[in-house]
């Protein structure tokens, strides 16, 4: 633990930091909100949307997969978006006005097909999001990224818990499709919404819904709501690129926020570059090659490998479970041996989620007294001993609830303490996000199809298995990332000493 002068006076440097990038902050802090509210809104209103478009459970299913692949995509691409903050600022607000176009004109897509494309658009625009925001904030705060990073991934469970509440009020209760055979049939839609399970295409064989009829629900007035509470993010990033000149019909002069003597004492304090977009130009791109075009690479190429690699198999890992977890808790829940009530089962994936945004508000201030590679160790134990725990109790329906609320509790921070870590490794360089959100993202989907898989097959016991599983893996990743960590700095250390033996020329001095 830090002496209490040492802390007051990194909490002072911190917060003069953030004062002097308090609106870049707020708005990256914002449009991740905006990114929280596209991703999850699809899973409680696909009935209605299956119902607007006519199609049955496995084609509307399919909208998942849409969504999810061009997420991963969008991941990718924002990563060569990321030359230069202004680069990086025409991204975030094209992506988060397309949220808002997209919310708009989901009510009038009528063919799945279309729906489909719709919401491929929103993966890429999330994609961008997810990596540009994440990319801006550790280039702002390097070292003290942390802290802001916490803050980051608190909003987008913000705006993740937020969807569905607007949404609820206005999902159909019974078949939104009338006609004769449907009048007295489907009366348990809530127990449907929740097993359908995303990119699970094969669950949804088990119910028959009719196709044919009048389509009578409200959900499109959901979407219009989401879509005017998410319009002021747009204007907020046009709103930072007026200030950043990069409008440029109206470009004006910067002025400093504050008096001269004390903005030089920070910039000095921070290490703060003269001029951010000439020092991004000479440090090279962010994109997925970029990163790995160092220019010493022949002398480090496993170790520098090895970090991102070791990284994205940790976020893999780590985002697959709470994808899984949150997707087939219900399912567990309500089958053998425990057999819970669909009503109250149903409570599991919101209390898994609220304290995953719990985790992520506890973690702000903790992040201030430990160090991100030490929080990913607690969380990553907590996670397994959380696992062994659901299976030793097995048959307890009050620790199945306990140990949802845990795990969550476990999983919250780790993505951006392992983001923050992995940072520090490679100085701060922005080149490991792009890999790390894309493995992450991949993860996510993929341990959901395998986790389904191996349930239909095996049985929801092996949920369970599934999750431990998982989570020892993950933390073997993390021992990984650790041991490539020491040989980085190794290997750094003896390029160093080479060159300055050698000089410039290569040779030696006298």
């Amino acid at each position: 633990m830090c002496p209490t002068s040492t802390v007051a006076m990194w909490d002072e440097r911190v917060s003069n930091l953030f004062r002097r990038n308090l609106q870049s902050t707020l708005t990256y802090w914002s449009v991740f909100f905006s990114f929280g509210l596209c991703i999850a809104f699809l899973g409680p209103t696909v009935l209605d949307l299956r119902c607007q478009t006519h199609s049955s459970l496995s084609q509307i299913a399919w909208v998942f997969f849409s969504q999810q692949f061009c997420l991963l995509a969008g991941s990718c691409l924002g990563g060569f978006f990321n030359k230069t903050t202004r680069c990086s600022l025409i991204t975030l607000f094209t992506s988060t006005l397309l949220i808002s176009v997209v919310f708009s004109i989901i009510p009038v897509c009528y063919e799945v097909v279309l729906l489909a494309l719709v919401m491929a658009v929103a993966g890429l625009a999330m994609g961008c999001i997810d990596t540009t925001s994440n990319v801006q904030l550790v280039q702002i705060y390097q070292k003290d990224s942390a802290v802001f990073l916490q803050a980051l991934h608190f909003f987008v469970g913000f705006g993740a818990l937020l969807s569905p509440l607007i949404v609820d009020p206005f999902l159909s209760e019974t078949n939104c499709i009338q006609s004769n055979a449907t009048a007295n049939a489907t009366r348990n839609l809530k127990h449907i919404r929740k097993t359908i399970i995303p990119h699970q295409v094969h669950n949804t064989s088990a119910f028959h819904l009719e196709k044919e009829g009048v389509a009578i629900t409200q959900v499109s007035y959901a979407f219009w709501i989401m879509a005017l509470i998410n319009l002021p993010v747009p204007i907020a990033v046009f709103y930072l690129m007026y200030k950043k000149g990069v409008v440029a019909c109206c470009r004006r002069k910067s002025t400093p926020l504050l008096p001269a003597d004390q903005l030089a004492s920070e910039v000095q304090m921070t290490e703060i570059p003269s001029d951010p977009e000439k020092a991004e130009a000479e440090a090279g791109g962010h994109g997925a090659f970029d990163c790995f075009s160092s220019p010493k690479l022949e002398d480090a190429s496993f170790p520098y490998f090895a970090v991102h690699i070791t990284a994205a198999m940790v976020l893999f890992m780590s985002d697959g479970i709470i994808g899984a977890y949150s997707a087939f808790v219900y399912t567990y829940a309500v089958e053998q041996p425990l057999s819970i009530a669909h009503k109250e089962a149903g409570y599991l994936p919101s209390l898994f989620w609220a304290f995953i945004m719990i985790g992520r508000l506890v973690s702000i201030p903790v992040s201030f007294r430990l160090r991100p590679s030490i929080m990913v160790f607690i969380n990553m134990t907590g996670v397994i001993l959380t696992f062994l725990l659901l299976l030793i109790f097995v048959y307890s329906e009050v620790f199945l609830f306990i140990g949802t609320a845990f795990l969550g509790l476990s999983l919250s921070s780790i993505f951006p303490s392992i983001l923050a870590y992995t940072e520090d490794i490679l100085n701060y360089k922005g080149c490991g996000t792009t890999v790390l959100v894309t493995g992450a993202g991949l993860g996510e989907m993929t341990l959901q199809i395998l986790v389904g898989s191996i349930i239909q097959s095996q049985g929801s016991y092996s949920f369970l298995v599934c999750g431990t599983i998982f989570g020892c893996m993950s933390f073997w990743f993390y021992i990984l990332l650790v041991c490539s960590h020491r040989m980085y700095i190794r290997d750094a250390s003896e390029i160093q000493q080479k060159d300055t033996t050698h000089g410039d020329s290569g040779i030696p001095y006298q």
